[in-house]
Protein backbone atom coordinates (compact mmCIF):
# COMPACT_ATOMS: atom_id res chain seq x y z
CA UNK A 1 0.00 0.00 0.00
CA UNK A 2 2.83 2.33 0.88
CA UNK A 3 4.60 1.55 -2.40
CA UNK A 4 1.46 2.36 -4.37
CA UNK A 5 1.10 5.74 -2.61
CA UNK A 6 4.70 6.64 -3.37
CA UNK A 7 4.25 5.59 -7.00
CA UNK A 8 1.12 7.73 -7.27
CA UNK A 9 2.98 10.77 -5.95
CA UNK A 10 5.79 10.29 -8.48
CA UNK A 11 3.33 9.92 -11.35
CA UNK A 12 1.49 13.05 -10.22
CA UNK A 13 4.69 15.08 -10.12
CA UNK A 14 5.67 13.88 -13.58
CA UNK A 15 2.26 14.88 -14.92
CA UNK A 16 2.66 18.40 -13.55
CA UNK A 17 6.21 18.93 -14.79
CA UNK A 18 5.44 17.51 -18.23
CA UNK A 19 2.38 19.72 -18.78
CA UNK A 20 2.31 21.24 -22.23
CA UNK A 21 3.82 24.73 -22.76
CA UNK A 22 0.38 25.94 -23.84
CA UNK A 23 -1.22 24.95 -20.55
CA UNK A 24 1.58 26.56 -18.55
CA UNK A 25 1.20 29.76 -20.61
CA UNK A 26 -2.55 29.79 -19.97
CA UNK A 27 -1.92 29.56 -16.25
CA UNK A 28 0.43 32.55 -16.46
CA UNK A 29 -2.11 34.74 -18.21
CA UNK A 30 -3.42 35.70 -21.62
CA UNK A 31 -2.49 38.33 -24.20
CA UNK A 32 -4.21 41.59 -25.00
CA UNK A 33 -3.72 42.31 -28.68
CA UNK A 34 -5.06 44.80 -31.16
CA UNK A 35 -4.34 47.56 -33.63
CA UNK A 36 -3.81 51.28 -33.29
CA UNK A 37 -4.80 53.65 -36.09
CA UNK A 38 -2.98 57.01 -35.99
CA UNK A 39 -5.33 59.30 -37.91
CA UNK A 40 -3.56 61.58 -40.38
CA UNK A 41 -0.09 60.05 -39.91
CA UNK A 42 1.88 57.86 -42.31
CA UNK A 43 2.87 55.44 -39.54
CA UNK A 44 0.88 53.83 -36.74
CA UNK A 45 4.00 53.23 -34.66
CA UNK A 46 5.01 54.66 -31.28
CA UNK A 47 1.70 54.34 -29.43
CA UNK A 48 2.11 52.91 -25.92
CA UNK A 49 -0.83 50.75 -24.92
CA UNK A 50 -0.90 49.91 -21.21
CA UNK A 51 -3.12 48.57 -18.43
CA UNK A 52 -4.04 51.42 -16.09
CA UNK A 53 -4.29 49.43 -12.85
CA UNK A 54 -2.72 46.02 -12.34
CA UNK A 55 -0.05 44.39 -10.17
CA UNK A 56 3.42 44.63 -11.64
CA UNK A 57 4.71 48.10 -10.77
CA UNK A 58 8.27 46.92 -10.11
CA UNK A 59 11.22 48.60 -11.90
CA UNK A 60 12.42 47.07 -15.15
CA UNK A 61 15.97 45.86 -15.64
CA UNK A 62 18.11 48.75 -16.99
CA UNK A 63 17.17 49.66 -20.56
CA UNK A 64 18.98 51.67 -23.25
CA UNK A 65 17.95 54.65 -25.34
CA UNK A 66 20.53 55.11 -28.09
CA UNK A 67 21.53 58.25 -29.99
CA UNK A 68 22.26 56.85 -33.42
CA UNK A 69 22.07 58.36 -36.90
CA UNK A 70 21.00 61.63 -35.27
CA UNK A 71 17.95 60.02 -33.68
CA UNK A 72 16.83 58.84 -30.24
CA UNK A 73 16.27 55.08 -30.62
CA UNK A 74 13.79 53.83 -29.72
CA UNK A 75 11.83 57.00 -30.42
CA UNK A 76 9.39 56.06 -27.63
CA UNK A 77 10.55 54.08 -24.59
CA UNK A 78 8.05 52.96 -21.90
CA UNK A 79 9.42 52.26 -18.40
CA UNK A 80 8.08 51.75 -14.87
CA UNK A 81 8.91 53.82 -11.78
CA UNK A 82 12.46 53.17 -10.60
CA UNK A 83 13.80 52.00 -13.96
CA UNK A 84 17.31 53.07 -14.98
CA UNK A 85 17.68 54.28 -18.57
CA UNK A 86 21.15 54.21 -20.09
CA UNK A 87 21.58 56.99 -22.69
CA UNK A 88 24.20 55.78 -25.15
CA UNK A 89 25.89 57.86 -27.85
CA UNK A 90 26.61 55.69 -30.91
CA UNK A 91 27.27 58.62 -33.29
CA UNK A 92 30.72 59.99 -34.17
CA UNK A 93 29.61 63.44 -32.97
CA UNK A 94 29.06 64.49 -29.33
CA UNK A 95 25.47 64.43 -28.08
CA UNK A 96 23.66 65.96 -25.13
CA UNK A 97 20.61 64.67 -23.25
CA UNK A 98 18.18 66.86 -21.34
CA UNK A 99 14.48 66.98 -20.54
CA UNK A 100 12.34 70.05 -19.77
CA UNK A 101 9.60 67.93 -18.17
CA UNK A 102 8.65 67.31 -14.50
CA UNK A 103 11.79 67.42 -12.31
CA UNK A 104 13.87 68.44 -15.38
CA UNK A 105 17.43 67.24 -15.93
CA UNK A 106 20.49 67.86 -18.06
CA UNK A 107 22.91 64.94 -18.19
CA UNK A 108 25.58 66.86 -20.08
CA UNK A 109 27.36 66.13 -23.36
CA UNK A 110 29.53 63.09 -24.16
CA UNK A 111 31.33 61.48 -27.13
CA UNK A 112 30.74 58.32 -29.11
CA UNK A 113 30.74 55.07 -27.16
CA UNK A 114 29.99 56.64 -23.78
CA UNK A 115 26.72 56.68 -21.89
CA UNK A 116 25.07 58.22 -18.85
CA UNK A 117 22.30 56.83 -16.67
CA UNK A 118 19.14 58.37 -15.29
CA UNK A 119 16.70 56.75 -12.87
CA UNK A 120 13.05 57.59 -13.50
CA UNK A 121 11.98 57.45 -9.86
CA UNK A 122 9.03 59.84 -9.91
CA UNK A 123 5.56 59.97 -11.43
CA UNK A 124 2.68 61.62 -9.61
CA UNK A 125 0.06 60.73 -12.23
CA UNK A 126 0.47 58.16 -14.99
CA UNK A 127 1.63 58.34 -17.68
CA UNK A 128 4.61 60.69 -17.18
CA UNK A 129 6.10 61.55 -20.57
CA UNK A 130 9.63 62.95 -20.54
CA UNK A 131 10.69 64.60 -23.80
CA UNK A 132 14.34 63.79 -24.57
CA UNK A 133 16.26 66.54 -26.37
CA UNK A 134 19.84 67.30 -27.44
CA UNK A 135 21.22 70.84 -27.04
CA UNK A 136 23.82 70.12 -29.73
CA UNK A 137 21.20 68.95 -32.25
CA UNK A 138 17.81 70.67 -31.65
CA UNK A 139 16.12 68.55 -34.32
CA UNK A 140 16.52 65.40 -32.22
CA UNK A 141 13.58 64.29 -30.07
CA UNK A 142 12.57 61.17 -28.19
CA UNK A 143 10.30 60.20 -25.30
CA UNK A 144 10.69 58.18 -22.12
CA UNK A 145 7.21 57.45 -20.75
CA UNK A 146 6.67 56.19 -17.19
CA UNK A 147 3.68 53.82 -17.01
CA UNK A 148 2.14 52.20 -13.89
CA UNK A 149 3.11 48.54 -14.41
CA UNK A 150 4.84 46.07 -16.72
CA UNK A 151 1.72 45.31 -18.78
CA UNK A 152 2.42 47.50 -21.80
CA UNK A 153 3.36 47.34 -25.47
CA UNK A 154 4.43 49.74 -28.22
CA UNK A 155 2.65 49.63 -31.57
CA UNK A 156 4.66 48.87 -34.71
CA UNK A 157 4.48 50.64 -38.08
CA UNK A 158 1.28 48.80 -38.96
CA UNK A 159 -0.24 49.61 -35.59
CA UNK A 160 -0.11 46.11 -34.15
CA UNK A 161 0.62 45.56 -30.46
CA UNK A 162 0.57 42.67 -27.97
CA UNK A 163 0.68 42.72 -24.17
CA UNK A 164 1.49 39.14 -23.08
CA UNK A 165 0.79 37.21 -19.87
CA UNK A 166 -1.89 39.47 -18.40
CA UNK A 167 -3.60 37.80 -15.40
CA UNK A 168 -7.32 37.12 -15.75
CA UNK A 169 -9.46 40.05 -14.64
CA UNK A 170 -11.25 43.22 -15.66
CA UNK A 171 -9.05 46.16 -16.61
CA UNK A 172 -8.98 49.53 -18.30
CA UNK A 173 -6.64 49.83 -21.26
CA UNK A 174 -5.16 53.24 -22.05
CA UNK A 175 -2.97 54.58 -24.84
CA UNK A 176 -0.31 57.30 -25.06
CA UNK A 177 1.04 58.81 -28.29
CA UNK A 178 3.42 61.76 -28.89
CA UNK A 179 0.86 63.65 -30.99
CA UNK A 180 -2.56 62.01 -30.79
CA UNK A 181 -5.10 60.85 -28.19
CA UNK A 182 -7.75 58.22 -27.56
CA UNK A 183 -10.10 57.44 -24.69
CA UNK A 184 -9.33 54.44 -22.44
CA UNK A 185 -11.32 51.25 -23.04
CA UNK A 186 -12.44 48.44 -20.70
CA UNK A 187 -11.17 44.94 -21.34
CA UNK A 188 -11.90 41.56 -19.77
CA UNK A 189 -9.08 39.01 -19.78
CA UNK A 190 -10.08 35.35 -19.45
CA UNK A 191 -7.67 32.51 -18.75
CA UNK A 192 -6.50 30.87 -21.95
CA UNK A 193 -8.22 33.42 -24.19
CA UNK A 194 -6.68 36.43 -25.90
CA UNK A 195 -8.55 39.73 -25.70
CA UNK A 196 -8.60 42.21 -28.59
CA UNK A 197 -8.85 45.99 -28.22
CA UNK A 198 -8.40 48.46 -31.08
CA UNK A 199 -7.82 52.21 -30.85
CA UNK A 200 -8.31 55.08 -33.27
CA UNK A 201 -6.08 58.03 -32.33
CA UNK A 202 -6.91 61.60 -33.26
CA UNK A 203 -6.03 65.15 -32.18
Amino acid sequence: MRKFSLFAVVVGLLAITSASPASRLSAAGSSITGAVKATGLSSNADAIVYVQEAPGGKPLAPVTMDQRKMQFLPHVLPVTVGTTVKFLNSDPTPHNVFSPDFEKYNLGTWPQGQSKDYVFSKCAKFPCAYTQLCRVHPEMEGFVVVVPNTYFAVSDHEGHYEIPNVPPGQYVLAVWHPKLKAQPKPVTVEAGKNATVDFVLAK
